[in-house]
């Protein structure tokens, strides 16, 4: 079977994580991604964020193989003539240019429709920025943690009464890739039908908005702003958040109402499923701390295990895991889902592969390229002979 995206072709001048995120969705489902690394100051970013304890030799990365698996990488000067040059030779072969750059930055460097039309009407020019490319905050650097903060994230995130709090994880950089990845394919199945391609704007800043989704409806229509809540409790439905075990915590989501009368029968207090001060979500919030008392010491007389065990398949519940734990837990590494990368230097590497599954075919899981890997065979395919190559080397080009 053929992967969905192959013989789709995405030019990705892109570093650091949201924008090499999202093309890497792409490119696990068949999607040839070009990575463009400038030239002169040692590639993609990624390439140099490594962990204190990172085996991998200089120029790469766990964080970049993270993020870049089944691509190609080239070098571009792309303030450069040449560079420019090569930059158009490429689009004119492609479905998509795509960048994660400053937003004032596709205008200077080429990377717009407008510049690109010409070599292509059919071209899909997706930008990702922190907050955008046509306000007054184009030319902000952003990242991850400040929109969190400017958004919301962290007055959401934490023990009631406790200091604002940021996600553990770079949500917003990875939501924003995947928002990316879907401007990318939906540019790219519109222009084929339409013979037009254009520009498509994705923003750190308008991703962790759109993330507020219900919360912003609730705002914005009622008045009401959400906050943080005790034991990472659900703002509104009862019971949905941490309980105590008699070896460590449980989150259980009774997020329908029928799951309440089954949960009391497996902790054997079918009575409370009948109680009236409990008969439903409304009833259960004005009652949320003695459910949260009845609860941890009902369940404080089984271990986080023996609870999951009875529950499995039939009340929503989760152990609380470290990362550790949650890679190594049986059903993680049962689903197929982790892959081993043979990196540029030997070394190999395991990672978490495509959360979209292909019946029947296996995860692509090519390690991400060292850098330039493939430039003389795209060049050449360009039509480029070795001299001229060697002409842009020298020139700075490349």
């Amino acid at each position: 079977m053929l992967r969905p995206l192959e013989g789709v072709r995405i030019i990705a001048v892109e570093q650091y994580g949201a924008g090499p995120h999202g093309t890497m969705q792409l490119a696990d489902l068949g999607a040839e991604v070009i990575k463009v690394e400038n030239a002169g100051d040692g590639g993609d970013v990624g390439r140099h964020v490594r962990h204190p304890n990172e085996t991998l030799p200089t120029g790469d990365s766990l964080f970049f193989q993270s993020f870049n698996r089944n691509k190609r990488s080239i070098k571009l000067n792309l303030k450069s003539a040449d560079g420019q040059e090569v930059l158009r030779k490429l689009a004119a072969g492609a479905d998509g240019v795509f960048n994660n750059l400053r937003g004032d930055l596709p205008d200077k460097l080429g990377l717009t429709y407008e510049d690109l039309k010409a070599v292509t009407p059919q071209i899909v020019c997706v930008h990702l920025s922190a907050y955008g490319r046509n306000n007054e905050r184009a030319a902000w650097p952003g990242y991850d943690y400040l929109m969190q903060a400017e958004c919301g994230y962290l007055s959401v995130t934490g023990e009631k009464g406790g200091p604002p709090s940021r996600m553990g994880l770079s949500i917003v950089d990875l939501s924003t890739g995947v928002q990316a990845a879907l401007a990318l394919a939906s540019g790219i199945l519109g222009a084929r039908a339409s013979g037009l391609g254009g520009d498509y704007d994705v923003s750190l800043y308008d991703t962790a908005m759109t993330n507020l989704c219900y919360v912003s409806a609730w705002h914005m229509t009622l008045g009401e702003t959400v906050g943080r809540e005790k034991r990472s409790a659900h703002p509104n439905l009862v019971p949905s958040q941490l309980y105590k075990t008699k070896d460590g915590w449980i989150f259980l989501m009774c997020n329908k109402e029928k799951f309440w009368p089954i949960l009391c029968e497996k902790i054997g207090r079918p009575d409370w499923g009948t109680d009236a001060r409990f008969k439903d979500f409304q009833a259960r919030l004005a009652h949320r701390d003695l459910i949260t008392d009845y609860l941890d010491e009902a369940l404080s007389e089984k271990t986080t295990d023996e609870w999951m065990a009875l529950f499995e398949g039939v009340v929503p519940g989760a152990p609380v895991y470290d990362v550790g734990q949650a890679l190594d837990s049986p059903f993680t590494q049962s689903t197929g889902q982790i892959v081993e990368l043979n990196t540029p230097s030997g070394m190999a590497v395991k990672t978490i592969g495509p959360a979209i599954r292909q019946p029947g075919v296996p995860p692509r899981a090519e390690a991400a390229p060292a850098i330039a890997a493939d430039q003389r065979d795209i060049l050449t395919g360009l039509g480029y002979t070795d001299a001229e190559i060697a002409s842009m080397e020298a020139a700075g080009a490349l």
